[in-house]
């Protein structure tokens, strides 16, 4: 979904993996799903958090991936700079990515329930 010319993407095969990556350098946005394997989303962006907190890696932005809206809280409790819940569409991802990438937060509003006030006219 956002791979490009103007953006490449690296994968690790596990959440443990994450840390040794970033400390590799050249790496600006890391997107982790809530839930991966042995080492999910939140315990990968805390330990970058805590790393990051006594300066042994540059601090990176988090996108996280979320299966419920109930989880948006954890992920920011966790550091997330984002977060989006699924199902992912592409212009959502992408307008995530580029407001991490220029050092913005991005909440995800599309599953966010509209507010209702009564005498307000609108149907």
């Amino acid at each position: 979904m956002i791979e490009g010319p103007d953006l490449t993407v690296d994968e690790v095969a596990s959440g443990r993996e994450v840390r040794a990556r970033v400390g590799e350098g050249d790496i600006d946005l890391v997107i982790t799903d809530f839930q991966v394997g042995a080492m999910g989303g939140m315990a990968i962006c805390l330990d970058l958090r805590h790393e990051e907190s006594y300066g042994a890696l540059e601090p990176v932005p988090v996108l996280m991936l979320l299966d419920r809206r109930p989880d948006v809280f954890l992920a920011r409790r966790s550091g997330a700079e984002g977060f989006l819940v699924k199902p992912l569409d592409p212009l959502r991802t992408r307008a995530a990515v580029r407001a991490l990438l220029r050092g913005e937060d991005y909440d995800d509003e599309s599953l966010r329930p509209r507010t209702v006030r009564a005498g307000t006219g609108t149907r």
